[in-house]
């Protein structure tokens, strides 16, 4: 039986004015999770208010939650440079609406 896919959720406090310092770090570190086994997408969003909490918010989808932890368990992920605060957590879809 296939595990069916769970969807991360990490949402980051970036401060006005540091969009482009936290997209380098950001593209990196997503450069290196999607050449890792069990990747399958993900959406960057940007809040339209400059000063919310959560500046960015990431959604990526995985192929199992055992995949995304031995991704972020590498010492090439854990060993980045991403100087913003970030809040993630693994989450499965219990209902989906699609067109």
């Amino acid at each position: 039986m296939r595990t069916p896919p769970v969807v991360v959720i990490n949402a980051f406090e970036v401060l006005e004015g540091k969009d482009e310092a936290f997209l380098a770090s950001w593209e990196q570190a997503r450069a290196h999770l999607a050449a890792q086994d069990g990747y399958l997408s993900t959406r960057l969003h940007r809040s339209l208010s400059p000063g919310a909490d959560f500046r960015f918010v990431n959604v990526a989808c995985w192929a199992s939650a055992h995949a995304f932890q031995a991704a972020t368990s590498t010492p090439a992920f854990r060993n980045a440079n991403i100087p913003f605060p970030f809040h993630a957590s693994l989450y499965e879809i219990v209902w989906e609406d699609e067109p």
